[in-house]
């Protein structure tokens, strides 16, 4: 297990060419796959990402009190970050598109963290320490990878701050540092229950003083990365009760005007309501009084149709 999260040695160049070609390839397998809107090639890039290795390495690092590795894989970690990120931004800027959470739903699904994000990423921690020390169980780590998502926010980070979306470019940076935080955290649990200490005594591993203060502090971590998840999770569950009163209004306006909703979202504090139907007009008359009884006084609205109805258009004969 230890061979596998430590990057130095005799083989240690071999292990970091491979950590940082993969880390490539999965960048810009991740870019293209958000770019293109494509759940399917993103998780090919989850696969191919290598940063579950430091990331591990430092919860294992952390049980053996070995500050230098401590220090050696973090700066792994950043530099990998930084590698993913000007990477994504540079792709970024040979595309055309604007690449923000509005147009892509690649995006908007790693902009806006929540709570249930850090649960997710601590129970995909445990899974992925428990496969390292216990080898029966190693098949699981194909499925660690896709559970937990570690390039692709970082990918998203390059393409929205390229795009001019810096709030969302840190939403993106904040889901990365919650599944780095969790992994460490739920790893150095999972090694220490597991006797990694004693085993590595038993293999004449040097090893450090473990003190509680380290311990402490990966906890912190996790906590102080909980408190914007659980000021995100907040306002998501606001928006989910403004959308769930505007939604019945808008959808008795819609069909009074012999139209269909097709959506409804509330972005930037304005409620945005799409509405397919013939032309010519919007006719605003009864949803504003209608949202009002809905006690959204205060919530602005804008209101766009999309003109439905289709034209054939033949071509002329041979």
């Amino acid at each position: 297990m230890s061979k596998l999260l430590v990057t130095e040695g005799a083989d240690a160049e071999r292990k970091l060419s491979s950590f940082w070609v993969l880390l490539v390839l999965a960048t810009i397998i991740a870019t293209a796959g958000i770019i293109a809107d494509s759940t399917a090639t993103v998780i090919g890039a989850m696969i191919v990402a290598p940063l579950m290795i430091p990331i591990l390495g430092t919860a294992l690092s952390v049980v053996l009190a070995d500050r230098r590795l401590i220090v050696r894989n973090l700066l792994m970690i950043v530099a990998g970050m930084a590698c993913v990120i000007g990477i994504a931004y540079l792709i970024g800027m040979t595309t055309h598109a604007h690449l923000v959470a509005e147009t892509n739903s690649q995006i908007a699904g790693r902009v806006s963290p929540r709570l249930i994000d850090l649960v997710g990423a601590l129970a995909t921690g445990v899974v992925g320490a428990f496969a390292m020390v216990r080898t029966d169980v190693s098949d699981t780590l194909p499925g660690v990878a896709i559970a937990i998502s570690l390039v692709p926010p970082l990918a998203v980070v390059g393409l929205t701050l390229e795009s001019g979306a810096p709030a969302q470019a840190m939403g993106a940076l904040l889901l990365f540092g919650t599944n780095v935080a969790a992994i460490i955290a739920t790893g150095t649990i999972i090694f220490l229950a597991y006797g990694v200490r004693s085993a590595a005594i038993r293999n004449r591993v040097k090893i450090g003083r473990l003190t509680s203060g380290s311990l402490v502090a990966v906890i912190a971590a996790v906590v102080i990365i909980a408190i914007p998840l659980g000021i995100g999770s907040a306002m998501v569950v606001q928006q989910e009760v403004v959308i769930s009163k505007a939604t019945p209004a808008a959808r008795a306006w819609a069909e009074a005007q012999g139209w269909q909703m097709s959506n409804i979202e509330l972005r930037d504090n304005v409620l945005r309501i799409i509405a397919v139907g013939p032309p010519p007009t919007i006719q605003e008359v009864g949803l504003r009084q209608r949202l009002d009884d809905a006690g959204l006084k205060d919530v602005d609205a804008k209101v766009t149709l999309i003109l439905g109805g289709s034209k054939d258009l033949p071509g002329q004969p041979r």
